[in-house]
């Protein structure tokens, strides 16, 4: 323990010293480490600190003069030589407050209190470089403070509570310095989940009149996903993507790296500033606790005179979807009427999501595909016994059950079963006095194509009873 004491002469801070002694937190015995120091304040140029001898142990009575009170001490005018020296009158008041605190002090050991409730921690910076003292107080944050911080940093950041209370721990209950501290520590953290699986997330869709994008932001788990920093992430990346320059194509497939580098604007209580795209979804990760990725994405354009349409499946707000379905609509005559063919679009798309189509003519069914469900058909149709031209008939059958099945033109019109989409589509080129074709479409799903862990076990536990 150390001791300050605060004079402009020895013998003053001496007599502070056999007053202490009288405290439960000083002891005067021979195994004691205590040290005691004098602050000079009429010696300018002397060591700020001194070894004062270890004044004899003594309990003053409570009527000494020591004990009074700052209130209780007569006001007296300074003398002449105090007023020219400012240092030691102000050496001289101090003496008021020090009082006042051995007073109260005195008090509350009376009731008990221990020597950790008297416990002062010193550092460099109560001296000023002058050889003045500079006050300064500090005290445990209340629990009372102490939760309303917590849940200031964790509306701020989303962290988890555990990190949220250890960076305030570790900044002294400072909120602006745990908030850089938690960034600092989710860096860290979503560096170490980028090995996880992330199946689950969302698809954002932006479009303007002429084209649409998709992108597809994953997460480990559902729940995440309907957390409204990851969705508003999702919804910004679509609309920078759309925002950025024309490819010049009319389906373009992208990857995460078209997007990373590019710097990204947010506005988002939670999420705000000018940062690159990485950036922005590690620092997601890092608030959700989760492993979130940008996956892939899709542009669509068409340059003739039509439209793109799109439909979102399972939407938890507009743009944002698990299943998309993207087309485009072109008419002939530049000027046939536009707010037909969005009409009809946008139930082609919502069709698209349900009918899952992978190709748009029969001409467009790529050769190693037909060839393969050739083989299927046949193999199935030789297993009924019946005469080689027989199978062939059976065969070319299924194979236009085939096509209605993964061809878009020629699948059935989920709205309406009577017809397929080839002739809703002529039926829409009467309508508009001109011909409408269908330029492309796209059907995306969360998640499609990524191995699940839980589907591996699966497999696994096959194998092995197998």
């Amino acid at each position: 323990m150390f001791l300050v004491c605060v004079g402009d002469t020895p013998s003053r801070a001496s007599s502070l010293i056999g007053a202490l002694q009288g405290f439960p937190f000083f002891h005067p015995s021979g195994s004691s480490k205590e040290k005691v120091f004098f602050f000079p304040f009429s010696a300018p140029g002397s060591t700020p600190y001194e070894t004062l001898p270890r004044a004899p142990s003594s309990r003053l009575p409570v009527s000494h003069p020591l004990w009074r009170s700052a209130a209780a001490v007569e006001r007296r005018p300074a003398p002449a030589d105090l007023q020219s020296n400012p240092r030691m009158a102000w050496g001289q008041g101090a003496r008021r407050p020090i009082l006042g605190l051995l007073s109260r002090a005195q008090r509350q050991a009376a009731r008990g209190y221990t020597s950790a409730t008297f416990e002062t921690h010193l550092s460099s910076n109560h001296f000023a470089q002058n050889g003045m003292i500079r006050r300064r107080f500090s005290s445990e944050v209340p629990a009372s403070e102490q939760m309303n911080l917590i849940k200031q940093l964790r509306e701020r950041t989303c962290a988890p509570i555990k990190d949220v209370k250890a960076s305030l721990v570790s900044c002294n209950w400072d909120i602006e310095d745990a908030q850089k501290d938690l960034r600092k520590r989710g860096v860290i953290s979503a560096a170490k989940k980028s090995s996880r699986t992330a199946a689950e997330g969302l698809l954002a869709i932006a479009q303007d009149e002429k084209r649409a994008v998709v992108v597809e932001l994953n997460c480990e788990t559902d729940f995440v996903a309907r957390n409204d920093v990851f969705q508003y992430l999702a919804s910004s990346l679509a609309k920078m993507a759309l925002s950025a320059q024309d490819p010049g194509k009319l389906v373009f497939p992208f990857a995460p790296a078209y997007l990373e580098n590019m710097s990204i604007n947010l506005d988002h209580p939670k999420l705000s500033g000018e940062t690159t795209v990485q950036n922005a979804v590690t620092e997601v990760a890092a608030m959700v606790g989760e492993n979130v990725k940008l996956r892939r994405g899709f542009m669509l354009s068409t340059t003739g005179h039509g439209v793109v349409s799109s439909y979102l499946h399972t939407c938890p707000q507009p743009g944002l979807g698990r299943i998309a379905g993207l087309i485009t609509l072109e008419a002939e005559d530049s000027s046939a009427s536009l707010d037909a063919l969005k009409r009809v679009g946008s139930s082609i798309a919502m069709h698209i999501v349900a009918a899952k189509p992978l190709f748009l003519s029969k001409e467009l069914v790529s050769a190693a595909a037909l060839e393969n469900e050739r083989d299927v058909l046949r193999t199935q149709a030789e297993s009924s016994g019946k005469p080689q031209m027989a199978i062939e008939k059976m065969v070319e059958g299924r194979l236009r059950k085939y096509f209605e099945d993964v061809v878009l033109l020629e699948q059935k019109y989920v709205v309406n079963d009577s017809t397929n989409i080839k002739t809703l589509l002529n039926d829409l080129s009467k309508e508009v006095g001109s011909k409408v074709t269908i330029g492309n479409f796209i059907r995306m799903e969360v998640g499609e194509g990524i191995e699940r862990p839980e589907e591996t076990a699966k497999k696994e536990a096959m194998a092995c009873a197998a």
